[in-house]
């Protein structure tokens, strides 16, 4: 049977109706993992410990006490501490460590919770500080589609991981961009919640006000009945709301189960003219403009709005975000846990050789950036304004609202490029993320869905950006719009066979 070509909702139904073994699905995509390790999109496994969580599934379904994701398997990013595995957010700083508790959403998700089985942790940039996956310590994860191609980043292993059905879901971090960009790049289903929406407690920090966890998976179906167990208050971290969480999967199936030829007719589907000016490679776009055509197919209203702040949107993010990752990141220092040098002269030296030989270079660049702008003499000039300009831009999306229920657009300015083509120049590297930092800024939900191919046959991704917790019209749109098409059922030559 090929397990791998079907969705994570299709293999709930395959164990519910005892097709299928949660130890025989293990079995299965542990397999594929270790058959697959050219892409290097799972860089930590204990098959001994994954088999122990199917087992004690399979038991849990026998005696009637199974949760609602009892036995279905699942990769964690390494950004999010997990038990039994090594949580090193693929930095050599965190070299070996393991942690003694799982973090909010791996509890949620886990034998604990819903009852799913870790596989393993997902390859990612380190301390989820880049766009190509080629920042983790471990080297770079690979695109299924192209193995010359990057998967995008920093959640690139899950991306890549999902997309070559090695796993059907796993879970990502999103802080500018990190699940919407590599689920374009890899032709998968990501959503970034609203922030707050879902507990940060255990997730490795990067930037506290921007990072945002949220499911990755083929379909939205598939996001939603991930989402809905991730969200929820948590008292452990004091910016998760205690806000009541939507059925997002009664949500979606209220619009595909009505007998209506255009179940989003009254959605106004907001299209910013600025992201859709030069910079945009002319395949994206053709991808994009035929997406948008079928959700007017579909009943939905095309207005024209403007998000004129867009292009601040990279300096105010490449200022707040390092300044917050050089607070963050100070804890590494060599003394509790993680690496440590070998040779040094006294305490300030194993501080400063520790760090030096722990983090990588755009980590280190990200940290100097960060203690530049919160220096004195620089605070007011560089993050205060920051700040500042990030209220606009909050402001600008709030005016568009006014006008359109749902933004849509393009993920990022093309498709995956080829790995090492943008390490020489860090700056082209931060630009192709203009279309998916703002929402972070804002505090948006946000999500990304295939809708086409560009050059090179390499997917591309139409990017949804809702108002505050609208996450269930986002997560109805793009299922309607999985009804009517095909680009998600698409797999990656070589990885769509049994044998793979």
């Amino acid at each position: 049977m090929t397990w791998h070509l079907k969705t994570l909702a299709d293999l709930k139904k395959s164990i519910k109706n005892k097709e299928v073994s949660s130890f025989e699905l293990a079995q299965y995509f542990l397999s594929r993992i270790k058959n697959n390790q050219k892409l290097n999109a799972v860089i930590d496994l204990d098959e001994a410990l994954s088999l122990a969580q199917a087992k004690a599934a399979d038991e849990a379904l026998a005696n009637g006490k199974a949760a609602a994701l009892t036995g279905l398997p699942l990769v964690h990013k390494d950004v999010f501490v997990t038990q039994g595995w090594h949580s090193t957010a693929c930095s050599k700083i965190l070299q070996g460590y393991q942690s003694p508790f799982d973090a909010h959403i791996v509890e949620r998700l886990g034998h604990r919770g819903a009852g799913m089985v870790c596989l393993g942790k997902a390859n990612m940039d380190e301390f989820a500080m880049g766009s190509t996956n080629e920042n983790s310590y471990f080297g770079p994860a690979k695109n299924p589609w192209n193995l010359e191609k990057v998967p995008g980043g920093s959640s690139g292993g899950s991306a890549a991981a999902v997309a070559a059905g090695l796993i059907p879901a796993a879970t990502g971090s999103d802080t500018g961009g990190s699940i919407r960009q590599p689920a374009s790049f890899c032709g998968i289903t990501g959503i970034k919640p609203t922030y707050g929406r879902v507990s940060r407690y255990g997730m490795i920090a990067y930037a506290s006000s921007l990072d945002q966890a949220g499911p990755m998976a083929k379909t939205a179906e598939d996001c939603a009945l991930l989402l809905a167990h991730m969200a929820g208050h948590d008292a452990r971290d004091s910016t998760c709301l205690a806000k009541d969480v939507d059925d997002y999967v009664l949500g979606i199936t209220q619009v595909t189960e009505s007998s209506n030829s255009q179940p989003l007719k009254g959605i106004r589907v907001g299209l910013p003219k600025e992201y859709f000016g030069p910079g945009l490679a002319a395949d994206v776009r053709a991808a994009i403009e035929a997406g948008i055509k079928v959700y007017e197919s579909l009943g939905a209203t095309l207005v024209e709005v403007s998000l004129p702040k867009t292009e601040l949107s990279i300096p105010v993010y490449y200022v707040i975000a390092p300044a917050e990752a050089s607070s963050n990141l100070s804890r590494f220092d060599g003394v509790r846990y993680g690496h440590r040098a070998k040779a040094y002269k006294d305490l300030l030296d194993m501080y400063k050789t520790s760090r030096a030989e722990g983090f990588g270079a755009e980590v280190k660049r990200r940290i100097l950036i960060g203690t530049y702008v919160l220096s004195h003499g620089y605070y007011d000039a560089y993050y205060l304004k920051a700040q500042k300009l990030r209220r606009i831009i909050a402001q600008d999306f709030q005016n568009a609202f006014q006008v359109c229920d749902v933004i849509a657009g393009p993920v990022a300015p093309s498709v995956a490029p080829t790995i090492g083509s943008k390490t020489a120049d860090p700056t082209q590297m931060y630009l192709e993320d203009i279309f998916t930092l703002s929402p972070n800024l804002a505090g948006l939900p946000a999500m990304s869905h295939p809708c086409g191919f560009g050059a090179d046959h390499m997917p591309v991704g139409m990017q949804l950006i809702g108002n505050y917790f609208d996450e269930t019209r986002m997560l109805q749109m793009a299922h309607a719009f999985q009804q009517v098409t095909e680009w998600h059922k698409k797999m990656p030559e070589g990885f769509s066979g049994v044998a793979q």
